[in-house]
């Protein structure tokens, strides 16, 4: 492939940055994983120096200026706009990357469709429409604080109630509860003061962090704790009221699950499937695949070159 156009995806989020380098004829010549790259959540300066390493190590031993274009997924990227111009520059591609939401990436990276909807669950949770492979609305996604109903910081703020519940009623932590609790104060427990002990602990993180207690309950529910169950049956209820808003019923527009807790094998993605397949019986349910292959895909169909064959091998 030597001297031949490439195209350059980026996924690019707050714990990790993933690049994916191919040719057009979807050749995969380099992949490349680094650090949280999101300038929110890092500052502008860490972001661009991890998104920079991991573009270099993608292109070891490549031209850049072979590049001839390129897509970059960043959560926000569309609010917070972060000047990349240097960075680009620094690296000498040959085409910069255009920079789009992670949302339509995540459609992107299910279903090479014009349109259709995504439902996503990760550390947030939010659904969104596509029209033409462009993002039209979307729902929820709110945050912490106002929304973000169903998501892994839901998922984990609930968890931690349920055991404070617990404590208040001086019941013991068993199951669902009792996890929760080693998870935050460690395996020794929350000590002789157990509500003050897991208050602080959540208090002396940010909020994002209780995402990491999603992981904590959906162990549980695949166990068959029945509070765990009970968790992820109201998670699930929220995603589907949230793509409500925006989907009519008798849709048949592919719908892709997206987020690290839908877009594999969970018990919450288990709950929501059959929801949504009673909901929308014509519609195609189709799990986010590689996100950095999506976005490389993108960059491709800004060519012309976005068949749906190369979306199949760069999104596998």
């Amino acid at each position: 492939m030597t001297g031949a156009d490439l195209v350059l995806g980026l996924d690019v989020g707050g714990t990790s940055t993933r690049v994916l380098v191919a040719g057009l004829d979807g050749r995969v010549v380099g992949r490349a994983r680094g650090g949280g790259g999101n300038p929110v959540a890092h500052g502008a300066e860490a972001a661009a120096k991890e998104i920079g390493d991991a573009v270099r190590a993608a292109l070891a031993g490549v031209d850049p200026g072979r590049v001839v274009a390129g897509v970059l997924g960043l959560a926000g990227g569309l609010v917070v706009q972060p000047d990349f111009g240097p960075l680009w520059d620094g690296l000498g591609l040959g085409a910069p990357p255009v920079l789009v939401s992670d949302v339509l990436l995540a459609h992107a990276a299910g279903s090479s469709a014009a349109d259709g909807h995504v439902v996503l669950s990760g550390t947030g949770g939010m659904a969104a429409e596509v029209l033409g492979h462009e993002l039209r609305r979307t729902a929820d996604g709110h945050g912490w604080l106002l929304g973000d109903r169903g998501s892994g910081v839901w998922l984990g703020r609930e968890a931690v109630s349920g055991v404070l519940t617990a404590i208040d009623r001086e019941v013991p932590l068993t199951g669902l509860d009792a996890a929760v609790a080693a998870a935050l104060a460690g395996p020794d427990g929350p000590g002789e003061d157990p509500r003050s002990t897991l208050i602080a602990a959540v208090h002396a993180q940010a909020p994002a962090r209780l995402a990491r207690l999603a992981p904590v309950v959906l162990e549980q529910a695949g166990l068959g704790d029945p509070a765990a169950l009970a968790l992820v049956a109201r998670a699930a209820d929220h995603l589907l009221d949230t793509l409500s808003l925006l989907r009519p019923r008798g849709s048949a527009l592919p719908v892709v699950l997206a987020g690290g807790l839908l877009s594999s094998p969970t018990p919450l993605a288990a709950r929501l499937r059959p929801l949504l397949a009673a909901r929308w019986p014509d519609a195609p349910l189709r799990p986010a695949g590689d996100g950095a292959g999506a976005a490389a895909w993108l960059a491709a169909r800004s060519l012309g070159r976005g068949t749906a064959e190369l979306h199949r091998v760069l999104t596998a």
